[in-house]
Parts: C-alpha cells; sequence; structure tokens
C-alpha cells in the first residue's frame, strides 16, 4: 500500500545539552530547561507559540514533563510524557508530527532528557515481568547465557550470527567503533571525544564477542530539543523559512512475529526496522542511496553493522563489505557518512534525548551549520533511532528548497542563530535575558529549577 500523503510538518528549531557522564551532578529539570529554551532561541519563537508539548524520558516520575515544562511557562496547554524505551526521543517527535499533520496542532516543542544510574541497564521493576522477558528467554533457548550485562549479549549475538552468515569479521566491528570515536571529536557535545587506534578499540576489555568496552554506548545525563511547526505557521512567520528543514517521511514501527524466529538479528528488530525505512523512504519518494548523512542507532557496533543492512544502505550481508570500503566515513569511497556526531558509541545514549538529539545533528548539517564535520552535496538525511520492547522510528529530512545545503561559516550563523554563536560546533549556553525573551509571558518564577533553593532558604528561616 502506497503511504498516505501527509500535510508538511517542518523542523524549526533544535537544541541539545553536553552529553555527560552521569554522575548526579545536573537535574533532569536543568537538562530539559537548557535544551528547551535553546531550541526556542534556534525556532526564534516564544513558548506562547506553542499549543503542545511531548516530554520525553525513561527513567522519572510520570509528570517529570510537566516539571520540566512548567519552566518555560504555564499556559495550560496538552503536555504528554512518553516513554518508549530507547526510541522514546523520535517516538516524541513521531507524535508532535503527527499532531501538526493532523490539524490538532501548529507549533509543538518536544523536549527530551535522562538522568542515569552509572552502568549497564537493569530493570528498575522486580516484581513483574520484564517487558523484554520473551527475548531473554528466546536468547537463552538459541544462545545461551553469558555472565556479561543483558544489552551486549543480544546485541552482540546478532554480531555473531552476521559473521557467521555472511562472512563478517571481528575486525568489521571494531572499525565501526573506530570510525564513531573519529567522528565525535568534531562533535562539542559528545560524552567522548577520544580516537582510537583498530587495535586500541579491539584490545579494549572483552564484554561479549565481538564486542569491546570501545564498542559499546555509554550510559548518559543529557538533554535535547526540537520545535516542530505546520505549514501555516511557517507561512505565518516568513522570516524563519531560511532555517527550517522538511520532515519528507517518517514511520514508527513494531515488531513482526519474526522477533521468535530464533534469528539473534531478528530479536534486535531487524524487521521493524525494514518496515519503518520502507515507509519512510516511501514517503519521502527516495531510497536508503539517496541520503549523504545519516544518523543511526548504534548503541553497539554490531547493531550499526546488522541496521546499515536492514536500513537499505548496503546490500542485504554486505555490510561488513561496506565499512570495510570506506563508505560510512569522510573519504574518497564515501558513500553516507554515517554518525558524523560520534553516534551513541562516543556521543552517548541518554535515553529519551538520544533521538532528538540525531534529529539536532541532520538539521544542523542540512542548514550547512555543521561546518566542521559538513558532508559535501547534503541533500537527504536519514535517521534510525530504535528501542528494544520494541519501536522503530526511521525519518528523512530535506530542505524545503529541494537543493543541497551550503556550508556557512560560524560568524554567519552565530547572526541568526539566536545565541549569538554557531551552536552545531560550539556547545556554549544561554544568557538569563536570552532565556527571558522565549519564556512565556504567562509564568511563575517559582516553577524554575532555582527556586528549589529559595524553598530551602525560607524553609529554614521558619
Amino acid at each position: 500500500m502506497a503511504p498516505k500523503s501527509k500535510a508538511p510538518v517542518y523542523v524549526l528549531g533544535v537544541g541539545m545539552t553536553k552529553f555527560i557522564k552521569p554522575r548526579g551532578k545536573v537535574d533532569y529539570t536543568e537538562l530539559g530547561y537548557e535544551a528547551g529554551i535553546k531550541a526556542l532561541l534556534d525556532a526564534g519563537i516564544t513558548y506562547d507559540d506553542v499549543d503542545n508539548g511531548v516530554a520525553c524520558f525513561c527513567y522519572g516520575d510520570s509528570t517529570s514533563g510537566q516539571r520540566v515544562f512548567y519552566q518555560f511557562g504555564m499556559t495550560q496547554i496538552p503536555i504528554v510524557n512518553v516513554n518508549n524505551n530507547c526510541s522514546t526521543g523520535s517516538t516524541g517527535l513521531y507524535m508532535g508530527r503527527t499532531l501538526i499533520a493532523s490539524g490538532a496542532s501548529d507549533c509543538a516543542l518536544v523536549v527530551g532528557w535522562e538522568k542515569m544510574m552509572p552502568g549497564s541497564l537493569g530493570s528498575h521493576w522486580n516484581d513483574r515481568e520484564n517487558p523484554i522477558g520473551t527475548t531473554y528467554v528466546m536468547m537463552a533457548q538459541t544462545r545461551g547465557l553469558s555472565k556479561a550485562p543483558g544489552a551486549p549479549q543480544i546485541f552482540g549475538n546478532a554480531g555473531r550470527e552476521y559473521m557467521e552468515k555472511y562472512g563478517a569479521r571481528k575486525e568489521d566491528f571494531a572499525e565501526i567503533a573506530r570510525i564513531n570515536h573519529a567522528h565525535s571529536v568534531n562533535n562539542p557535545y559528545s560524552q567522548f571525544q577520544d580516537v582510537y587506534t583498530l587495535e586500541q578499540i579491539m584490545q579494549s576489555p572483552a564484554v561479549h564477542e565481538p564486542l569491546t568496552k570501545l564498542q559499546c554506548c555509554p550510559t548518559s545525563d543529557g538533554g535535547a530539543a526540537a520545535v516542530l511547526v505546520s505549514q501555516s505557521f511557517l507561512d505565518a512567520h516568513p522570516h524563519l523559512k531560511d532555517r527550517a528543514i522538511l520532515i519528507a517521511g517518517q514511520a514508527l514501527t513494531t515488531d513482526a512475529p519474526s522477533l521468535f524466529s530464533k534469528s539473534s538479528i531478528d530479536l534486535v528488530g531487524r524487521e521493524m526496522t525494514q518496515r519503518a525505512a520502507e515507509i519512510a523512504l516511501g514517503e519521502a519518494g527516495i531510497t536508503a542511496r539517496d541520503c549523504q548523512v545519516c544518523e543511526l542507532h548504534d548503541c553497539f557496533s554490531a547493531n550499526e553493522m546488522c541496521l546499515i543492512d536492514a536500513l537499505g544502505l548496503s546490500e542485504p550481508g554486505k555490510a561488513h563489505e561496506f565499512v570495510r570500503s570506506g563508505a560510512i566515513t569522510y573519504g574518497p569511497n564515501t558513500k553516507v557518512v554515517v554518525n558524523p556526531s560520534g553516534g551513541l558509541i562516543s556521543k552517548g545514549h541518554p535515553l529519551g534525548a538520544t533521538g532528538i538529539a540525531q534529529c539536532a545533528e541532520l538539521v544542523w548539517h542540512l542548514r550547512g551549520w555543521a561546518n566542521n564535520r559538513a558532508v559535501k552535496g547534503t541533500k537527504y538525511a536519514l535517521q534510525h533511532n530504535l528501542g528494544l520492547g520494541g519501536a522503530a522510528v526511521v525519518t528523512v529530512y530535506k530542505r524545503p528548497d529541494g537543493q543541497e545545503a551550503s556550508v556557512l561559516g560560524s560568524e554567519e550563523v552565530g547572526r541568526v542563530s539566536g545565541v549569538g554563536y554557531n551552536p552545531a560546533v560550539e556547545a556554549r549556553g544561554f544568557t538569563e535575558e536570552q532565556a527571558d525573551k522565549v519564556r512565556s509571558k504567562r509564568r511563575s518564577e517559582f516553577a524554575l529549577t532555582k527556586t528549589l533553593q529559595l524553598m530551602k532558604q525560607a524553609q529554614a528561616k521558619v
């Protein structure tokens, strides 16, 4: 069935915090506030223009979204809290786009964040069935269990199957990680910005073959936000059109029965990724190979290998050859630059923020702002975000004028960015005056994070 046409929806503004190690130094209220204010400044609008809010997080109480959004203003708009595992952020983007495309909204603010615990992910609810419990049972029945954390086992087993079926080698997975770490040097928001040799990647501590520590994404604290708007909103603000990026195609899918086919690759959501890509690319009227840049959900190098294949960037079963040829990085053999941000492996993976941070990276490329990591001839950008359990979101972005992005100098970007610098190449903040300019006129200063200190001071006086 041909994809249904949707009313145009644009990304008008993006913003994010630097991703950092989870040490409890920054609260989710601050992460969400920083990302949201930056997105509003980037969009050139105020919170009074926003008619719907979508809050994205996995770890936190149920109305954490309201706690964050009240800092922008208390305008009584609908605010929805979203939790869809590692694809939470892009699920929020999907919800915002759906609201606007259906005519239920003209301007949606999507904010995602995560304040995580150090170490591997684990279940917080031990008195009930784990949502991916059947996934673990299938893994145990087909590949057995090791002492490694659950996620590296699931994705590492997919890598093992890829080697067995198609002839990939351990070095191919390590090369994916080497490339992502090398890319992260140019991303100021990346949690890690270290360069490693292939040997260093392979000789780092083993986690679950073929994965080593430097092929696994870290837990992270961080926030990201995006402003989505309708065609009518953009027409009413023509001076903002030069920063708008069109969502040309998008799909959110869940698992098929193949999840339990006893294939380790199917167990990490191959078919839902293929289906999401088919729908999103079909709506955009292109193929994956028409995209010049791609942000891909590389929670592990093995996952990136399987996804290069599933998205259609390479021939089926040929992803390892695609990687070996230099096709996914900058150079003479480039076909598509995958994860110019450094990806989850190096940039970090604060679950609720990840999908929106991917969006920010691709918007900066299509605007021509990412001048220190630009990809020549960028016309289409592809995003993939996946959560076990499961959900896959694939999005295609393009410039509304249909032209290739022209690389802009940072001084020029700084004049129009809303923050006075180029946020694609500098991870800086904003002034109180700038924040005051975009916050709603209907607000309570008591909602700001720093009022917690005022409350403690007030209690001390009683």
